[in-house]
């Protein structure tokens, strides 16, 4: 059991690329993404290619969602950041659709470390060109020497990779469990617990995960493009909860 549960933990190499004398291996987690990246952009060009003024049908589920997820984003960046928001319906859509993929048999890319790890640089790399676009490369130096924004350089893209990795890794143990549970022949009862379980781990955190890592970034990006009058407001009510000091 504990064998065939390493198996599927294990991230494997699907093929090997031959490039200028170079053996590069293609990880699982790569083609998957590959195939996900694939899905999403044939799904945007099916559902937008006939849009109508009046929208009917599959263009109104369509138009809420987006409708949603814009007034979501914005609520959490607000008016500056509002340019930003495509990036952040990227992350939440592609971490979704990955973290959820295991319903159709392929194994979750997000349980990879190297991916989580990514999306987290990328998640970071987007709040400080952000902070730099709107404030300048010199008050972004100067934040630096604060040791708490260094310091957050380091801890919240750890946070955003570790949270993401941890949790979707979880859920993938726990159902490769109740699958070798059951095929094993354990004496656990096979009807209806692997749908309960996938239910939970594959669709119900599987997408609060997209959204908690997306939520967070929004809230890095917000702080970052937040305005010399508002960062003075919130020192001034720092200070009146200090006794004015």
């Amino acid at each position: 059991m504990a064998e065939e549960l390493m198996k599927e933990i294990d991230n494997r190499t699907a093929f090997t690329l031959h490039l200028f004398g170079l053996d590069i291996p293609i990880a699982d987690s790569c083609v998957v993404t590959w195939i996900i990246m694939a899905v999403l952009v044939l799904l945007s060009i099916i559902f937008t290619r006939k849009l109508k003024k009046v929208p009917t049908g599959s263009q109104c589920i369509l138009e809420s969602f987006m409708n949603w997820l814009d007034n979501f984003f914005l609520g959490a960046v607000g008016e500056n950041g509002k340019k930003y928001i495509p990036l952040l319906e990227t992350f939440i859509l592609y971490i979704g659709v990955s973290n959820i993929i295991g319903v159709f048999g392929f194994v979750p890319p997000t349980k990879d470390v190297n991916v989580t790890a990514a999306l987290a640089g990328m998640a970071i790399i987007l709040v400080q060109a952000a902070f730099i676009i709107k404030k300048g490369p010199l008050k972004w130096l100067k934040s630096l020497l604060n040791p708490i924004n260094l310091l957050d350089l380091v801890t919240r893209p750890l946070s955003l990779c570790m949270r993401l990795f941890g949790n979707v890794l979880a859920a993938f143990i726990v159902m490769e469990l109740i699958k070798v549970a059951i095929t094993s022949n354990l004496g656990v009862p096979a009807i209806g617990i692997p749908v309960v379980a996938s239910a939970y781990f594959d669709l119900f955190d599987g997408l609060l995960q997209a959204y908690v890592f997306a939520f967070l970034t929004s809230l890095y990006l917000a702080e970052a493009l937040e305005d010399e009058e508002s960062e003075g407001k919130k020192v001034k009510k720092l200070k009146k909860l200090h006794g004015g000091k």
